[in-house]
C-alpha cells in the first residue's frame, strides 16, 4: 500500500507542482486544502502533510498537525522565533521535517559551505551571500540563504545574529572580521539562486546553486514526506535524508 499524501496550500504555485509530483513518485494523493479548508480532515486522511504556505498560518498548523499524529513536512520560510519554537513543540509530539530548501544540490552546498567556514579563518576570509528571487517572493534574505549562514557560523562556532550583516546602506564603514553578509536581488521569474562567496586578500572561493525549475522542490519534499513516514516524534531535515 502506498502511502497517502496530503498537500496543504494546494491552490499555491508550490501545491500544483506537489499534487502532479506525489503519483510520479508512486505515493498516493490524499487530498489538498488552500485557506480555510479543513486541515484536520485532511489530516485524518493522509499518512503525511506537505506544507509550502505561508508563515502567519506556521503556529495554528503547528498545533493541529500535532493533534492529529500526522507526519508533517514544512517547506515555509521567514517564520518567526515563536513560530520555530511551536515548530519544535509539534516535533516533540509527531515527526517534523523541515527544510528552506528540499533540493539535493542545495543541501551539499550548505555541508561544503560548513565546512569552508570551519577551515578558513575568518580572521582572513570574509563570508557574504547572494540570493537571486523572482519578484513576487515576500521574504528576505530567503530561507536558503540564512541556511547559509547558519551553515557558515556552525562552521565557524559562532551563532549567526551575532554576526549576520545585511542590507548596508549609506556610510556603513569598514567590513567587521568575522561578519556574514547578505545581499538579497529580487526581479523576473528566477526560481532561485545562491551563492556562498569566502574571500581573501588572495584567493576567492564561491560556491553556487542555481534552481532552474520548481519541480525539484516538489519532488524533494515529496520524497521527504514518503521517509518521514513512521519515523518517531522529531524534528528532520534534509542532512538526515541524504545521510550528510
Amino acid at each position: 500500500m502506498s502511502i497517502r499524501i496530503g498537500i496543504i496550500g494546494i491552490t499555491g504555485r508550490m501545491g500544483t507542482l506537489l499534487e502532479q509530483a506525489v503519483p510520479a513518485s508512486g505515493a498516493t494523493f490524499a487530498g489538498g486544502i488552500g485557506r480555510g479548508g479543513d486541515l484536520a480532515a485532511l489530516a485524518g486522511a493522509a499518512d503525511a502533510l506537505i506544507d509550502f504556505t505561508v508563515a502567519a498560518t506556521v503556529s495554528h498548523h503547528a498545533a493541529l498537525i500535532a493533534a492529529s499524529g500526522t507526519p508533517w513536512v514544512l517547506g515555509t520560510t521567514g517564520l518567526t522565533p515563536a513560530d520555530q519554537a511551536a515548530v519544535a513543540h509539534a516535533a516533540a509530539i509527531i515527526p517534523v521535517f523541515q527544510a528552506a530548501n528540499f533540493a539535493p544540490g542545495v543541501n551539499l552546498v550548505l555541508a561544503l559551505a560548513e565546512r569552508l567556514g570551519a577551515t578558513l579563518p575568518a580572521e582572513t576570509h570574509d563570508a557574504e551571500i547572494l540570493e537571486m528571487h523572482h519578484r513576487q517572493k515576500i521574504d528576505a534574505p530567503s530561507g536558503t540563504a540564512l541556511g547559509l549562514g547558519h551553515a557558515i557560523a556552525q562552521g565557524r562556532g559562532v551563532d549567526l545574529a551575532a554576526v549576520m550583516q545585511s542590507g548596508r546602506d549609506g556610510h556603513t564603514g569598514p567590513r567587521e572580521t568575522g561578519a556574514i553578509g547578505f545581499a538579497a536581488l529580487r526581479g523576473g521569474q528566477i526560481v532561485g539562486s545562491h551563492s556562498a562567496i569566502f574571500t581573501s586578500a588572495t584567493e576567492q572561493i564561491t560556491l553556487t546553486h542555481h534552481a532552474l525549475d520548481r519541480r525539484i522542490f516538489a519532488e524533494g519534499a515529496v520524497r521527504a514526506a514518503i521517509w518521514l513516514a513512521g519515523k518517531p516524534p522529531g524534528l528532520y531535515g534534509m542532512r538526515d535524508l541524504l545521510g550528510l
